[in-house]
């Protein structure tokens, strides 16, 4: 795709520099402390996966680029011609040849346009790779203007696919407030859910676990002695205490699980290093050993307000084990270090008895053509109703005991 792709001027700009769109093909070219300005503009809600540091060791790892079908087209917008322009607006962009690893599934809809004679792929994905983790694509900081900001970043996006012959454009996970800039540029809203958890200022893990209904207090309690029981350990390591040994171990685990459930797993062995050498302060990985050896684990990045769970794998399976490596150690962490909430991933209703609440997710879609992307219109408005209805009825089986019921304030 062309590097200086469109150029968006809308009327506001008339007593100052139009804004610029281009494209950049390694976020290397873009200065990390621009990039960091715009994602993460306030520490206390600090995204890690948003960051430069976490983006440029995907690349740096080859974990995307050539050969993987993620080819990164990351969006820079500009107040003012040219490169000596003020970078106001980025996008972590990606051109598409298969939908693997976004985690919002697209496969019917272009199974349905290339069975009517059309070319689906590639298309243009706004996105964190490989990652489920909500938050804002459209990255603006705290500009007085970050609405308009938005809406040139994604109509800027549309152009590029419709001047590059691009069926679409998906952008997926991102935060509420970006939807209705998106909307304002004809693009479709699509919802779904996660399982959060909140931490509602817990003292320590047994305050959390007296707020739940007595069966699955007990229940909860049986599921972590039983991991005891079994003769396991559980360790928590982080920062510059995360060793490479530790990452080998996290790798294989990752790899059994990847290879079972998708077949050919998405991140590389030298992913891990590149993210340990370079944001170490992010990272905390949580270790399950039997007899001094890790048999199981997952990874967890520490941001500004959550602690995020990713990459759960095991060699030798035990009883709720899973759950406690991913979901009850993880809870821990965030009462010990006071952190508002804990995303574990996407899917999983089995999280919603072990504390996890549902939480409704956003994308949001460009669609070329008009008669594919008025079918996608009446597709999505029954999905969204039918995702509403799943959020009400699932969050009646919250494990909280009804007079504390914190009633899944919805984010």
């Amino acid at each position: 795709m062309s590097k200086r792709s469109t150029t968006h001027d809308p009327a506001t700009d008339d007593a100052g520099p139009p804004l610029t769109l281009s494209v950049a093909d390694r976020i290397a070219e873009i200065p990390a402390a621009d990039w960091d300005r715009l994602a993460n503009p306030d520490p206390a809600r600090l995204n890690p996966f948003l960051s430069h540091a976490f983006l440029a060791a995907l690349e740096e790892a080859g974990a995307v680029g050539p050969g993987t079908g993620w080819l990164p087209q990351h969006l820079v917008l500009r107040r003012g011609e040219g490169d000596a322009g003020q970078i106001v607006g980025l996008a972590p962009a990606y051109l598409k040849s298969h939908s693997k690893g976004e985690y919002v599934f697209d496969y019917g809809w272009a199974d349905a346009y290339e069975r009517a004679g059309g070319r689906y792929y590639p298309k243009l994905q706004i996105a964190v790779p490989f990652t489920p983790v909500p938050g804002p694509r459209l990255l603006v900081g705290d500009a007085a203007d970050a609405g308009e900001l938005r809406q040139a970043l994604a109509a800027g996006a549309a152009e590029i696919a419709r001047r590059n012959g691009l069926s679409s454009v998906h952008i997926t996970f991102l935060g509420a407030e970006e939807v209705e800039a998106c909307g304002e540029v004809a693009y479709l809203h699509r919802n779904d859910q996660q399982f959060h958890w909140q931490n509602h200022g817990y003292a320590d893990f047994d305050a959390f676990l007296a707020t739940l209904a007595s069966r699955k207090r007990k229940a909860i309690r049986r599921e972590r002695a039983g991991v005891a029981e079994a003769g396991l350990t559980i360790e928590q390591v982080e920062g510059t205490a995360i060793t490479e040994a530790h990452w080998d171990a996290l790798f294989e685990f990752y790899m059994d699980t990847g290879s079972r459930k998708y077949g050919r797993p998405y991140l590389n062995r030298a992913f891990f290093s590149a993210l340990g050498a370079t944001m170490p302060e992010r990272c905390m990985i949580v270790l399950a050993k039997r007899d001094g050896h890790p048999i199981a684990g997952a990874l967890n990045l520490i941001g500004g307000d959550c602690l995020y769970g990713r990459y759960w794998g095991a060699t030798e399976h035990y009883p709720f084990l899973h759950f406690e490596v991913c979901y009850y150690q993880a809870i821990d962490y965030a009462i010990r270090h006071r952190l508002p909430r804990v995303e574990a991933g996407a899917q999983g209703e089995h999280k919603l008895m072990r504390g996890y609440l549902p939480t409704p997710t956003h994308s949001a879609h460009w669609i070329a053509d008009r008669g594919f992307r008025d079918a996608v219109a009446r597709y999505l408005d029954t999905e969204r109703r039918h995702v509403a209805r799943e959020i009400d009825a699932l969050a009646q089986f919250a494990p909280y005991k009804r007079a504390t019921a914190h009633d899944a304030e919805q984010e």
